[in-house]
């Protein structure tokens, strides 16, 4: 919930998803969960002007604003792996479906994605990302071939690091039985069945984890740069 441009990042992950018509959402709560479910609560208030008589406790709104959206929060637990807190949303979905984390920001035409994915007609995608100096690599066997089974990675200017953006068909919830991780588990699996896509992005991305990735957000925000606004 961290503020870009007086916005939490969480909208800004939203409506950039939402420029490609994807407008219903599912929040996996955990750390201040509570605050999240507030501000989707009031988000009505949140975006609009508003006058409020303290003795009637009556609210006027003014210059409505809101979004398009409709958002299920659901507390997964605080400390809950990322498949943990996939695999409780089961009863949500509905066909295929996109995960991201809760700090990325991107221009990743999504609905480019979850065709790519359809066409490819696997278990799941792995949206692909140029590495950042503190990304780990995808790794690659000695054939060039991209997959969780080998132990190698390529040093070259073709390499690519998991962007955490995925697209999932409900039968991914088959192999969530317990083992929750993604990266050392799930995508293991997958990859041994021959399951998994990657779907290449090498234009812009960034994981808000310091200070600095922070700024740079804030930035190109107030500079009407945003590449995650706008498409």
């Amino acid at each position: 919930m961290v503020d870009i441009g007086g916005k939490p990042l969480l909208w800004h992950i939203m409506k950039h998803f939402s420029q490609y018509g994807f407008t219903e959402f599912i929040v996996c709560g955990g750390y201040k969960v509570d605050y999240i479910k507030e501000y989707f609560v009031d988000f009505y208030i949140y975006e609009s002007d508003i006058t409020v008589d303290l003795r009637s406790n009556i609210v006027e709104i003014h210059k409505k604003r809101t979004e398009d959206w409709k958002v299920t929060v659901v507390d997964t637990g605080l400390f809950s792996a990322a498949g943990q807190r996939i695999s409780m949303i089961e009863k949500y979905i509905d066909g295929d479906f996109i995960v991201t984390y809760g700090d990325c920001l991107s221009d990743i035409n999504a609905l480019q994605m979850v065709e790519y994915h359809q066409q490819k007609g696997k278990t799941a995608t792995i949206a692909m990302v140029k590495p950042s100096g503190r990304k780990e690599l995808l790794p690659f066997d000695k054939a060039g071939k991209l997959s969780y089974s080998s132990t190698g990675r390529e040093e070259s200017d073709n390499a690519w690091a998991n962007g955490d953006c995925f697209v999932f068909s409900p039968k991914v919830f088959h192999f969530l039985d317990g083992n929750y991780n993604l990266e050392k588990y799930l995508f293991v699996r997958l990859s041994e069945k021959e399951q998994l896509a990657f779907y290449k992005h090498s234009g812009y991305w960034l994981a808000v984890e310091t200070k600095r990735d922070l700024s740079e957000a804030e930035n190109l925000w107030n500079a009407g740069m945003a590449p995650w606004i706008g498409g």
